[in-house]
């Protein structure tokens, strides 16, 4: 069982301070992912801080079919499309799209040399989906399927996603010079 499962079981059986620990495992990354939809760090706190007030409210809307990862990055990623639609930025038919984040903060904390800040300009150069699939899949460790639940896709469209977003990648890396063919 993962363990912001068995976290989430301990705090429904009365540990409060599971909820604590489920806070400080999921914040800064669901922070990061909320900043793929909203351009501020500020109300991408605010979302995932939602997020988690929905979940300590609704608690047994979670029924663990899937991760509390999963889940609560669901969450986050419906509050933020739903804010994205209060504020009247887009129009329903715009909000999957390439939205560009203010993520230049956050990334400075994260890259640590050249090579890494290369590897940032070029995902940032990916679709939404891409960016995202690689990002659930290799930086939150998800499976496909559960990848495929916070995108709404199955998971063979995630599988295609990585597959594909690997290969646009490996193709950019390859123009700046961080990646040849030959591995070097």
């Amino acid at each position: 069982m993962p363990r912001g499962n068995e976290l989430f079981r301990a705090y429904l059986d009365g540990n409060d301070r599971a909820f604590d620990e489920i806070i400080k495992e999921y914040r800064e990354n669901l922070i990061f992912f909320i900043m793929r939809y909203i351009r501020s760090v500020s109300v991408a706190e605010e979302i995932a801080q939602d997020a988690f007030v929905e979940l300590l409210i609704h608690k047994h809307r979670y029924n663990f079919s899937c991760s509390l990862k999963t889940y609560l990055f669901t969450i986050a990623k419906n509050k933020a499309i739903n804010y994205l639609r209060r504020l009247k930025f887009v129009s329903d038919d715009e909000i999957d799209p390439n939205i560009q984040s203010d993520e230049a903060t956050l990334a400075e904390h994260i890259i640590k040399n050249e090579q890494n800040e290369k590897l940032y300009k070029v995902l940032d150069k990916l679709s939404e989906d891409y960016r995202n699939a690689l990002f659930l899949v290799y930086i939150e460790d998800m499976s496909y399927e559960d990848a495929g639940r916070v995108m709404g896709k199955n998971r063979k469209q995630i599988e295609n996603l990585v597959f594909r977003a690997r290969a646009a990648a490996r193709k950019e890396l390859e123009k700046e010079g961080v990646y040849s063919e030959n591995g070097e």
